[in-house]
């Protein structure tokens, strides 16, 4: 049977993605994956290069995606089979190409984990992510900002005669295009997928490449790699180099033997074919292979330890089966960008398919053995010679032009093009796909001037900020307007210039005051120390949001504390009849969440507790306005009140990984009522408060010993 493709609907039980956070993403997210520069410098030299070579110091010109939350309701998400006579893959083009399901059709057996359920969570660059299936992450150290965002898809031919699945886009980060091909050869085991990056600019560009493959987690389920040794990374953000499979008395291969999350990048030899593979007890589960240039290997594992299987049972349904990451990456680690030169490309092949082993070889006592044991069985399934004759055949047909379309993805490529007339044989960017959100560039592009907002009406969303050094020129001899000068500002903020930057932003508001370039000021002053500043900044940009012509039945929320600068008097938001009411709500959640953390900063509750009873009951109810709503409370001397948020439940649908807000303030409640009145919280106080009040099961996040 030669490969048949087909578009399904899949149905899963979906947490709407929700809108953007309008705000420009200036500071890069809590980023647990880094390591500092007294540990880069015990690395090795190629390693400690490529580890400090352009790192992210934000996301832009990408958004934020944290307009989730817990619901969930059956929804119909668009699919693509691929299928043999030995296996079917289901693709998932409008939630960046995820290959969702790989069925092993023989013996009846999933070879990855798949997610029964779409829950967005806060582990990707840009928020939203969800766990399951084979990723594509593409961009920088972490989830790509593509992992909940639609990709194009079309048939193309395939290297045997039969066709492909082409999935391509524009990665913004790096402002690189690339592409993904799927095929399944005629009688294969294996999924082939082709990969390729391409540079179309006249300078170097860092390039992140990660394949994230989820397996099930069962127990005795063991990781295996053809090293001795691995790079240790975990949430306490420390670097090691430690012995494979066992290190402190523990075999690590086993994801179960953890007690937190951890990474381990295998140390692969350079002779040695690359790998990995995840086999239960019984010696069957997934291998992937590649040819060389995909070198770096990972396991990625949750642990055994609360916070751990806390994190497993938020990303999916309670009860179902846990799962562990299998990786495959450009560098030998995650921290680290390798450079790619102008007009160049990276490209690679790699294969997915079911391995069955000995399991007295593969969970004996010798890992050599097991590794022959896997190296033999691979070679014989898919031999390595095998491989580069496919990736040979396929090179030739990556420049082929995609036929019928299968899915639409964003129209930034099709801007880029029209930009600079790049030429990029096999993933074209078609005019059609161009929108709103490039709109008011190609004006500026065709006609030298950005249009401008509504005099006195400043606009819900102030849109998408460029930030790439072309469209910083055009907007730097743009006319000047509320609108140029906010988006000139973010442009130059990104570049490192936060002089100009702030110069532009104040321009801004001397032609309009907006919130938005309010918001970008605060930001601005927090970086220089001006904390008080940023807070009435804030503030103001609170009173504008939340004005009686917007919203008549918050009319007086905010009282003569909260309304800072009203010397430039109202600017309201624009009528509530043409208002779109989503894009109000969430500009009103993104500005009150800085505000609240900005005047708590700066020891002002009373005002911090002002704006979050101004906010609408939609906004004050979420997870995350309960947490703050909580941390107000304790700030005000009154941690029984505060307590009991906590004690009435909540859920904060955007907790980012890593984060430790809810253990924090749990136990700074704790420590506090302990004391009592106004004690000291002395040592011996925070001892009793962990012994008396230990933290609930539904807040225990921690990924890190405490």
């Amino acid at each position: 049977m030669a490969m048949s493709l087909r578009r399904t609907t899949l149905t899963l039980p979906t947490a709407p993605l929700g809108p953007e956070n309008p705000l420009p993403a200036l500071r890069l997210p809590r980023e647990v994956h880094r390591i500092d520069e007294p540990t880069r410098a015990t690395l090795p030299a190629d390693m400690a290069r490529q580890a400090a070579y352009e790192p992210l110091s934000s996301v832009l010109p990408v958004r934020l995606r944290d307009g989730y939350g817990r619901g969930r309701a059956p929804a119909g998400l668009d699919a693509l089979v691929l299928e043999n006579d030995r296996l079917r893959a289901t693709v998932l083009p409008g939630l960046g190409g995820r290959v969702h399901s790989l069925h092993h059709k023989p013996t009846g057996r999933e070879l990855l984990y798949r997610n029964p359920v779409l829950q967005p969570a806060d582990f990707g660059l840009s928020g939203a992510w969800y766990s399951g299936g084979i990723e594509w992450n593409i961009g920088a150290t972490g989830h790509t900002t593509l992992a909940c965002a639609p990709l194009h898809a079309a048939r193309v031919p395939a290297p045997d005669g039969g066709e492909m699945v082409r999935l391509w886009e524009w990665e913004r980060l790096r402002d690189l295009p690339f592409q993904v091909d799927l095929w399944l050869p005629e009688d294969s085991d294996f999924l082939y997928v082709g990969v390729r990056i391409r540079n179309p600019h006249h300078r170097p560009a860092p390039v992140y490449w990660w394949s994230n493959i989820a397996v099930p987690e069962a127990a005795g389920t063991r990781v295996l790699a053809p090293a001795d040794g691995a790079w240790h990374f975990g949430y306490s953000r420390t670097l090691r180099h430690v012995p494979v499979p066992e290190w402190d008395g523990t075999d690590r291969t086993y994801p179960l033997h953890g007690d937190y999350p951890a990474d381990y990048f295998y140390d692969l030899p350079a002779d040695v074919r690359p790998w990995i593979a995840s086999l239960d007890q019984e010696g069957h589960g997934l291998v992937q292979t590649s040819t060389d240039q995909l070198r770096g290997r990972k396991l990625f594992l949750w642990g055994a330890g609360p916070g751990g299987r806390r994190w497993q049972r938020w990303l999916t349904e309670p009860g179902t089966p846990g799962y562990a990451e299998i990786q495959a990456g450009l560098a030998r680690t995650q921290l680290e960008h390798v450079r790619l030169e102008a007009g160049e490309e990276f490209a690679w092949l790699e294969a997915y398919g079911p391995l069955s082993t000995d399991p007295a070889a593969i969970h004996g006592d010798n890992w050599a053995a097991a590794r022959r044991e896997v190296e033999t069985r691979l070679e014989s399934a898919a031999p390595r010679a095998a491989v580069a004759a496919a990736y040979a055949a396929w090179r030739p047909y990556a420049d082929a032009e995609p036929g019928e379309r299968l899915a639409t993805g964003s129209g930034w490529g099709a801007l880029e093009v029209e930009r600079a007339g790049y030429r990029l044989p096999g993933t074209p960017f078609h005019p059609d796909t161009l929108g709103e959100s490039q709109e008011p560039w190609r004006r500026l592009l065709r006609t030298g001037a950005f249009p401008a907002w509504a005099a006195g009406a400043p606009p819900a969303d102030p849109g998408c900020s460029l930030t790439a050094p072309a469209w910083r020129d055009l907007l730097e001899s743009a006319p000047s307007t509320a609108a140029a000068e906010y988006h000139l500002g973010v442009a130059q903020w990104h570049a490192g210039d936060r002089a100009q930057a702030t110069r532009s932003w104040e321009r801004s508001l001397r032609c309009t005051e907006t919130p938005w370039a309010l918001r970008c000021l605060a930001v601005a002053d927090t970086a220089a120390g001006h904390s008080a500043r940023a807070a009435d900044r804030l503030l103001r940009a609170m009173d504008l949001i939340l004005a009686e012509d917007r919203a008549p039945e918050l009319a007086g929320a905010l009282d003569a504390r909260v309304a800072v600068g009203r010397a430039h008097g109202r600017a309201a938001l624009a009528d509530p009849a043409v208002t779109d009411p989503v894009a109000t709500e969430a500009a009103e959640a993104a500005l009150a969440r800085e505000a609240v953390a900005a005047l708590l900063a700066v020891g002002r509750a009373e005002e911090a507790r002002t704006v979050l009873d101004g906010l609408r009951p939609a906004v004050r109810e979420r997870g995350r306005f309960r947490l703050l709503m909580a941390q107000v409370l304790l700030a005000q001397g009154d941690a029984v009140a505060a307590r009991a948020i906590f004690d009435e439940g909540f859920e904060v649908a955007d907790l980012r990984e890593g984060d430790e807000t809810l253990s924090d303030t749990w136990y700074a409640i704790a420590e506090r009522i302990v004391a009592g009145g106004g004690e000291p919280v002395t040592d011996g106080v925070r001892e009793r408060a962990r012994a008396e009040h230990p933290l609930p099961e539904r807040y225990e996040f921690r990924m890190r010993p405490a």
